[in-house]
């Protein structure tokens, strides 16, 4: 029992600032990141005795953050929510074609290295934020966590149906914001 204790303690020192920030990139919460983290060291306390060695540490460790993660964002999207009127109505006129001032512009050839930005990145999170939370919780999980639309349909309890359009419409309103913080100022 010490040296399972020890190897424990080892591994909070070893590994808690790369967990940090894998779990800060994946929630953009320093707050949540820290919750996340104390709460794999206490699952792995917990279950350290099942911990055969048949892996390393660190992947150990990362696979239940990684389900720490999922978990969060499931409670997340399960809690009740006031959905804002978040219409097509914004963006299409009746007839299907684009507002003239809603359509989408060409981004220049500058914008292929915007994820390497800091700026940009935190324009980014601002409009990612400013989604409603499900909404905020599907785009996460498919382009953060690289997750396939059923595995997120099935992880937060939605219909395909639902998820499509609930994506469909993140996307629009992502565009929207980027183009009204980032590309007009």
């Amino acid at each position: 029992m010490s040296e399972q204790k020890n190897a424990l303690s080892e591994w909070v020192e070893t590994y808690t600032q790369q967990m940090y920030k894998w779990a800060y990139h994946k929630v953009s919460d320093s707050e949540m990141a820290k919750d996340l983290v104390q709460d794999t060291f206490l699952a792995a306390a917990e279950k350290i005795s099942s911990f055969k060695g048949e892996s390393s540490p660190k992947t150990w460790l990362f696979s239940i953050l990684n389900y720490k993660i999922i978990d969060h964002y499931r409670r997340k999207v399960k809690q009740p929510q006031q959905m804002e009127n978040q219409s097509f109505e914004q963006f299409f006129t009746s007839d299907g074609d684009w507002i003239k001032n809603k359509q989408p512009r060409d981004w220049s050839e500058d914008s292929e290295n915007l994820l390497d930005n800091p700026t940009f990145l935190a324009v980014l999170k601002e409009c990612l934020d400013a989604l409603p939370e499900q909404w905020s919780t599907c785009v996460k999980l498919k382009y953060l966590m690289n997750k396939k639309g059923d595995e997120i349909c099935q992880e937060v309890e939605i219909s395909t149906t639902n998820y499509w359009q609930i994506v469909h419409r993140a996307k629009l309103q992502l565009r929207e914001c980027v183009e009204n913080k980032w590309f007009k100022n």
